[in-house]
């Protein structure tokens, strides 16, 4: 059974961090692209930032500079440390993982809040 387990979201202050963290289960983790999404209430989700298997990140342009995500293959996890959170970071957070081109496999986690208030 293929699981994805986030924790580490909260309430923050403006300017504050967090980091997300998204430990996996049941797959070949080190094979797979991971990303972080989020999804403010009422809009569609929206992807912040992945890592691919070989470490390459990206980022949304609201992030960068901000927020940077990692991996650690030997702990199965990948996280997502986000610095100088503002009002608009608030969201649910998903982590995703996903490999494959002709056949895509794709699993999400179960989403964890962040909720950045004064």
């Amino acid at each position: 059974q293929v699981q994805l387990v986030q924790s580490g979201g909260g309430l923050v202050q403006p300017g504050g961090s967090l980091r997300l963290s998204c430990a996996a289960s049941g797959i070949n983790f080190s094979l797979y692209t991971v990303g972080w999404y989020h999804q403010a209430p009422g809009k569609e989700r929206v992807l912040v930032a992945t890592i691919t298997s070989g470490g390459r990140t990206n980022y949304a342009d609201s992030v960068k500079g901000r927020f940077t995500i990692s991996r650690d293959n030997t702990k199965n996890t990948a996280y997502l440390q986000m610095n100088s959170l503002n009002y608009d970071d608030t969201a649910v957070y998903y982590c995703n993982a996903r490999r494959g081109v002709a056949t895509i496999l794709e699993y999400w986690g179960q989403g964890t809040q962040v909720t950045v208030s004064s």
